[in-house]
This record gives C-alpha cells, structure tokens and sequence, in this order.
C-alpha cells in the first residue's frame, strides 16, 4: 500500500463547517485512488452517531466526510442520536436487518451483535501497522475472538473537572489522590455551598464511568476472569457504602441526570466538581461569558481507592458497519480514511482534546501540549479498563452496561431505596440470566 504524508495541513475553515481546503481534497483523492477499499458502484452510506459535545469536533468531522465524499463519490448521510438512544437503535437494526449502515456508539456496543458486525480486520490491521499499533483497550473492544468486528475510532477521557477556587477553599492545592482525600474534599465543598455532583441516572457515560470506578477502586468485580458473576462480595458493599457517603454531599437531584446534566450544572456555577470529558472547558473557553469559568477549572485524574492502582472507566467509541448494508467496502473506505494521519490529526485538534487517539503514532499532536489543562486527556485511551472488568467485552458485558445494572444497584443504595445486601442481590439476579 502507498504511504501519503502531506507535511503541511492547509488552514481549514472549520467554524463553518467547510472543506479544509484543496489541499485536503487533493490528499484525499490521491488516497482514494491507491486504497484497496474500492466503493460499489452507486454507492450511499448512512452514518448514526453520537450528538457531539463540542461543536468543532462536529465541524471537523462533516469537513473529512465532505472530502470522503468528494474523493471518492459516496454520499454520507449523518444522523444524531444521544448516547443512551444509540444501543437500542443499533439492536433494532441488527435484529431488522435495515437501518443505517454504520452505527458509531459507545463502549461495547458492536458486541452486543457481533455476528451482524462487518468484518474489519483488513482495516484494523492496515491502521495498526501503519500508525504505531492499537492500545490493549482498543484491540479489545476492537476485537470478537480473532476478527475486528469494528474499528475503536476513539476514545473520550472522562476526568474529574473541578473548580480551582472551590479546591482552594477546602483547603486544599491539588485534587485529590485517593478515595478518602475525595470523600473529604466532596464533605468540604458541601459545607462551603460549592458541592458537586456525578450523574447517576441512565448516563451511559458519565454514570457508567464513575460507579465501575468506584466499585473497582474498591476491589469489586461484576464476573471474574471466567465471567463467573462474582458482584456479592464484602468488596462491593465497600463500594456501595462509599458511594453512599459521596452522594450524600454531592448536590440534590443526580440520580435522575443524564449525560448532559452535568455540563450544564457546571457551566451554570451550581457544582465545582464532576467527571466528564473536556467538554465543560471547551465551551466555557468557547463562550465569553463563561471565561471565568474557563480560568477557573483544571483536570485530574481519578482518586485511586483501597487496591492501590487507578481503576478509570473512559469511554471508547468503537465504529461499526452492519452486515445488512450493501457497501460494505465504501464502509471500509471510510473508516479507514478517517484515521489516516492527515485527516485524524486535524480532527483531534478540533475536538480540542475530547478525543483521544486509540493509535499510538498520535501521542504528538500538538493538541496535548497547546493547553496544559488538556494534556492528561491524552492518556485515556492507554489508561483505561474495559467494560469487562476482570471478564471479557462480548455480548454479555456490553448488555450488563446497556442494561444498567450496577449503576441501578449504586443508585439503589444512594438514594435509600434499598440496603448494599439487597441491591447486590438485585444486580447478582440481573447479571447471573445475562452470564449464564
């Protein structure tokens, strides 16, 4: 296969959601010519995807699709879904057979139908060697048994966000490092009327990301390494009370917010910390009324709780093409060519840090070092745990995350309804039918 580098990336038009320039197209035609993956004839692809979060990643993104498009003659069609309506959507889809032909979700997504999945591994493999390799996380989500069922396009670091002068008034000059230093803190900034809060409704970033925190900086497990489901056990009622403290000092109300709750509370002054992507910085340097915000704020990384080594949840966004779809290789070409250096890097750069590279050849953009606030989003990819914990990501994993069954057990807990004991037994009933 032909290698194309181009050393200068044109100045692109992004705000507007242009065409980054002829040089672009010109790369991009080229590429189009020696790509193995050639487009049927006619062809049209349909792309689902997840509502953005920062709106020039969103412009970055339609400028590549629009040099796709005019490279190579194929139509992509974009719909937005938010993250919690995309899994049901896609299952539909795969049961259907109809619907759009590429789905680019969240997590686990692509095994909860692995079988209605395109085979990718020409793709993964073309990507792998050409850019540095994949990280573990990504040859996990990436991969059902010795295929790639779909390319893991990204993934978005969920971090702690916090409020400089609020940290500064809990007495303190960094974040904390450990679950009881957090528990402290979260204590602190209650008492100082600036309280935080964590999602834990059906959040499927967000909420996800900090209970399968919680529960395995604790030494939880849903299943063991056999995905024997091993969740009743004196590590997760640990959890489970923790969390319960850490609610109790959090702001009223999170137990019915979504994955864009928190972001407006943050941005509307009425929490000081929570865990999200750099969305919440980004818009508040992108609106000049938020600027205080935005001077105000930094990153961390999550508290390492009693087992002595971080336990972070990121989120992965694994692309798929579905079995159904007639284009196939037209699905192929796209993937395959949003990745390539020339187009991701730029695309990083719009996503101002939101994305995270799962390729190792893009530890340099400069996107990581431009703003020392973004700089720790570029470990994400490397940092995180899957979804299977201790067990494998399949169909099993991917539906105890779709199905929400430890954020249900947390919030059972947190919000009263039930004892540790009892939520256990709940999640060990819900888990035990999907592991069996």
């Amino acid at each position: 296969m032909t290698t194309f580098t181009r050393r200068t990336f044109v100045q692109s038009t992004l705000a507007t959601g242009a065409l980054a320039g002829s040089g672009l197209l010109e790369w991009a035609k080229a590429w189009a010519q020696a790509a193995p993956w050639k487009p049927e004839k006619g062809a049209q692809l349909s792309l689902l995807r997840w509502k953005y979060f920062v709106q020039s990643e969103d412009d970055a993104f339609m400028a590549l699709l629009d040099a796709f498009t005019k490279a190579t003659g194929v139509k992509v069609t974009v719909t937005r879904e938010s993250f919690e309506d995309i899994p049901p959507k896609a299952s539909v889809a795969a049961n259907t057979n109809a619907g759009p032909d590429l789905f680019w979700g969240l997590q686990s997504l692509p095994h909860l139908f692995p079988q209605k999945c395109v085979d990718v591994t020409d793709v993964a493999d073309y990507l792998g060697k050409k850019y540095g390799g994949w990280v573990p996380s990504a040859v996990t989500y990436g991969k059902s048994g010795s295929k790639w069922i779909d390319i893991p396009v990204c993934v978005s670091g969920n971090m702690m966000n916090y409020r400089i002068s609020a940290l500064k008034k809990a007495g303190l000059t960094k974040f904390p490092a450990t679950t009881d230093e957090f528990l402290e803190y979260a204590k602190a900034t209650k008492r100082n009327n600036t309280p935080g809060g964590m999602a834990l409704g059906h959040a499927t970033g967000d909420a996800n990301c900090w209970v399968y925190w919680c529960l395995w900086a604790h030494g939880g497990n849903l299943v063991d390494k056999n995905d024997k489901v091993i969740l009743n056990s004196p590590e997760t009622v640990k959890a489970l009370e923790y969390a319960k403290q850490l609610y109790d000092n959090m702001i009223p109300g999170v137990a019915s917010w979504n994955d864009a709750f928190n972001n407006k509370a943050f941005l509307a002054g009425e929490i000081s910390w929570t865990n999200n992507g750099i969305s919440i910085y980004a818009a508040a340097k992108r609106d000049p009324t938020k600027k205080d915000i935005a001077e105000d704020m930094d990153h961390a990384l999550w508290p390492v709780g009693p087992i002595g080594k971080p336990t972070e949840f990121h989120v992965c966004f694994p692309m798929l093409a579905m079995t159904y779809t007639k284009y196939p290789q037209a699905s192929k070409a796209l993937m395959a060519f949003l990745l390539e250096a020339d187009n991701y890097n730029k695309w990083l750069e719009g996503s101002v840090g939101y994305l995270t590279h799962p390729l190792n050849a893009y530890d340099n953009n400069p996107v990581w070092t431009s703003d020392p606030k973004n700089t720790i989003f570029r470990e994400a990819a490397k940092r995180t745990l899957t979804v299977g914990g201790l067990g494998s990501v399949g169909e099993k994993a991917a539906a105890a995350l779709a199905d929400f069954i430890v954020v249900d057990m947390f919030a059972n807990v947190c919000t009263g309804r039930e004892d540790p004991k009892a939520a256990i037994k709940i999640a060990e009933r819900q888990a035990t039918r999907l592991y069996r």
